[in-house]
């Protein structure tokens, strides 16, 4: 079976970012997330699969185990919505402290979309990702995904460096919400 697939970022994406989250009891899901993440999957049947660049690994800030608590925590923290992340990928090297050559999965590059796919059995051409950062609209690209940047996090400083860089995303949302919204009207064609 064919599925298509909702990629997310997370830190500023579908939780607060506060910087290099280490503490899991710090988690906190940000407006509308919840509700929209269970009206992704439950009716509309997108997989949801969240890809983080998490550099805190290399930078010696924090541990994949800590990164894995924090995941742990959002799957946790959207039980109460009915719905759970499918799977989480992230990147824990940054090309200052590991060879730049190794690393096929830190966003903008698609290793990380690449491994879903393969996992999952995903149709890119029917898929989307939500990110607020420029990275995450350049691997959407890279990827042939359509892309959305939320203007959470840091969205709106990552819409100057795009416009700047003449790199648009195929919609910009002021939340998750709104971002939820866009994909479910753009894929239902209503």
């Amino acid at each position: 079976m064919v599925n298509k697939a909702v990629f997310l970022d997370r830190d500023g994406t579908i939780n607060f970012d506060t910087g290099y989250i280490g503490d899991a009891e710090k988690v906190e899901l940000l407006p509308g997330v919840g509700k929209s993440l269970a009206e992704l999957k439950n009716i509309y049947h997108f997989k949801l699969i969240v890809i983080s660049n998490q550099s805190g690994i290399a930078r010696g800030l924090i541990t994949k185990e800590q990164v894995e608590q924090v995941n742990n925590v959002i799957n946790a923290k959207l039980k109460e919505f009915n719905v759970q992340i499918d799977a989480f990928f992230y990147c824990p090297h940054h090309p200052d402290f590991n060879n730049e050559e190794l690393c096929k999965c830190r966003k903008p590059e698609i290793g990380m979309i690449n491994e879903a796919v393969n996992k999952f059995n995903i149709d890119l051409s029917k898929s989307y990702l939500i990110g607020d950062s420029e990275v995450d609209i350049l691997a959407a690209k890279n990827a042939g995904l359509k892309s959305i940047l939320v203007r959470t996090g840091k969205g709106d400083t990552s819409l100057s460096i795009l416009q700047n860089d003449n790199n648009f995303p195929s919609f910009v949302a002021e939340n998750f919400s709104k971002a939820a919204k866009h994909i479910i009207k753009d894929y239902t064609g209503a």
